[in-house]
């Protein structure tokens, strides 16, 4: 007998792009130390990964005059060819030139999200992209919060209302689909 829920959707690199919301230094530094350095390390993960893939990346700056830019070190990562947009509005979906440099849901409908504040920025931008029709991937282990209880919180209410929760590693091998993809081992030494 077929089951009543939903089939579990995967991430397809024909079909993704990357969103990075706000990992900027004045954000970084009020982070829990431990949760950071996962966050950035999954953040360079998956950038690294959609630019050997060729997966579009964006990425966001909130308020950049007042809390920097986004971190060298994932900025170093990126594809030559990655958007910025710079916000003061929580959700990217209400930022100016935001929905422009996005690939439309027709060419490239899943968006894979990371960054900070998961209870804020990250949430209400997942909210935004949902009511525009895109699939989202929240990376569960490339977001964080001032307070784990705020990130829990926010992954929870993502979950709940179909927004997928998983992780670098499985969005990366995702993406693959297979051992035999050229760039398997390439991309599979990033998690050694």
């Amino acid at each position: 007998m077929p089951s009543s829920r939903p089939l579990m959707p995967l991430c397809h690199a024909d079909d993704s792009q990357l969103l990075i919301i706000d990992i900027q230094e004045k954000l970084v530094a009020a982070m829990p130390e431990d949760c950071m350095a996962q966050l950035t390390r999954n953040t360079e993960r998956l950038a690294k990964a959609a630019c050997t893939l060729g997966i579009p990346v964006m990425l966001t700056e909130q308020y950049p005059t007042g809390l920097g830019s986004t971190m060298e070190n994932i900025v170093g990562c990126l594809p030559g060819d990655a958007g910025c947009c710079e916000k003061t509005t929580f959700s990217c979906c209400e930022a100016d030139s935001f929905e422009t440099q996005l690939h439309r849901a027709e060419e490239r409908p899943q968006i894979i999200l990371a960054g900070v504040e998961a209870h804020i920025c990250v949430l209400q931008t997942a909210a935004g992209l949902q009511r525009w029709g895109f699939d989202l991937f929240i990376v569960e282990d490339a977001t964080c919060s001032r307070d784990p209880a705020n990130k829990r919180n926010a992954l929870l209410r993502m979950d709940q209302h179909g927004i997928e929760v998983t992780n670098t590693e499985s969005v990366v091998f995702e993406w693959l689909g297979d051992a035999r993809h050229p760039e398997f081992k390439n991309l599979t030494s990033l998690f050694r």
